[in-house]
């Protein structure tokens, strides 16, 4: 194993509101393969930063272990890029932490593997087929769907999201996404929020989704999913 994890970036706080019912670290690799103009983890788009070593990775779990977490989120960036990402989940395994993973579903043959072994999966439907190569930049829909699919049947527990920009997620991209998610146990509606660093900059002035907006679309969607969840209202 390289003595480099695949680890850029952690918050130095815990989280309590990434990862449902504990306290957690958060944890960023970096590189992701979409293209989305409204992320707000830019700066770890694009090509891969070099890591943390694993001796510094070892040191800030020790900490966060101390400090009662018992939780640890894998986001990024897009984790499924990283090279060895099935270490980082057995690493932070060690330390008796359950694992989340955050996720675009653009690599389910990789995340086949990882499944087993976290407690927690989120995926990011990014709109209805229609529209992901236009908003995000990556064609395949066939590997999406397989995500998908391989997460409703697989994983311990999970959620699918997506973040509601109005001027994107019409209703009927919403009703594709409805399509997509049907028969799930739980999904989150999630408020886009423009910040001045946002990727591109049409996005930076796009308004904050409305509270009222969500309320609507979780009507809509009402018997897709077990659970539908409104966050950022």
């Amino acid at each position: 194993m390289s003595d480099i994890s695949p680890v850029y970036a952690y918050l130095e706080k815990p989280s309590m509101v990434d990862y449902p019912k504990h306290f957690a670290a958060v944890f960023f690799t970096s590189g992701c393969n979409f293209t989305c103009g409204f992320c707000h983890n830019a700066s770890l788009m694009g090509r891969k930063q070099v890591g943390l070593s694993w001796k510094k990775l070892e040191t800030a779990c020790t900490k966060f272990k101390k400090d009662w977490v018992n939780g640890v989120v894998i986001t990024g960036g897009e984790p499924t890029c990283a090279d060895n990402l099935k270490e980082l989940v057995h690493f932070f395994k060690t330390f008796g932490f359950a694992v989340k993973l955050d996720t675009n579903g653009s690599n389910p043959e990789l995340l086949a593997e990882i499944i087993p072994h976290v407690a927690y999966v989120a995926m990011d439907v990014k709109t209805g087929p229609s529209g992901y190569a236009d908003l995000v930049g990556f064609p395949d829909l066939g590997k999406i769907k397989a995500s998908v699919d391989l997460i409703k049947s697989n994983a311990q527990d999970y959620e699918f999201r997506t973040t509601v920009i109005e001027t994107i997620h019409t209703d009927e991209q919403m009703d594709e996404v409805a399509e997509i998610i049907a028969g799930s146990k739980r999904y989150a509606l999630q408020a886009f929020i423009p910040r001045d660093e946002l990727p591109e900059k049409h996005f930076r002035t796009v308004a904050r989704t409305p509270a009222a907006r969500l309320q609507e679309l979780k009507n809509r969607l009402t018997g897709r999913a077990e659970e539908i969840l409104l966050r950022g209202v």
